[in-house]
């Protein structure tokens, strides 16, 4: 009877260990925090799009963990700051902001290669803009002649948020 009480706890202490040993990531104890090329807050690098044969994409390039990504329709896009309407052609408009995020580095240079101000003619988008670099917040618009109708989500890597956009009802891409 004592055997199996000793053979039990000394099961138990091996399935606590193991189970604490599983909560680490491999190497976890050597790696470092933070590096060159995975910055502590996300930065935003590029972004850039496609038409597919049903739904445009929108494609935002990270360097670092991937933030918190809020996508929503607004009347109209503004800069950020500055507050001055963002000269896109279009009815309606998508923000995305991703926050904690920057498009610059810690010494305030950009980071950002995609495009400022551009208009695109797919189906849906019809256009985008980098609309802030602001307090850990960067914002992106994009403009649609069509209510938009879409759908986001995170691939890993590279990491990336993809913003997925139906065509409008009747468009053959």
């Amino acid at each position: 009877m004592h055997h199996r009480h000793t053979l039990a706890a000394a099961a138990a202490g091996i399935l606590l260990t193991a189970g604490i040993g599983a909560t680490l990531p491999a190497g976890a104890a050597n790696a470092p925090t933070t590096s060159a090329s995975t910055p502590a807050t996300a930065q935003v690098v590029n972004v850039r799009w496609g038409g597919h044969a049903s739904f445009d994409r929108l494609v935002i390039d990270l360097r670092g963990t991937a933030p918190q990504v809020t996508v929503r329709q607004v009347g109209a896009l503004h800069y950020d700051g500055s507050g001055e309407r963002v000269p896109l052609a279009g009815k309606y408009f998508l923000a995305v902001v991703l926050s904690p995020a920057t498009a610059h580095d810690d010494a305030g240079r950009s980071v950002y290669q995609g495009p400022r101000l551009t208009k695109i003619d797919l189906p849906a988008l019809k256009g985008v803009a980098l609309t802030g670099d602001f307090e850990g917040m960067v914002s992106i618009g994009a403009a649609f002649d069509t209510k938009p109708a879409f759908k986001t989500f995170l691939l890993h890597s590279p990491e990336r948020v993809v913003v997925d956009i139906a065509h409008p009802v009747g468009c053959r891409a």
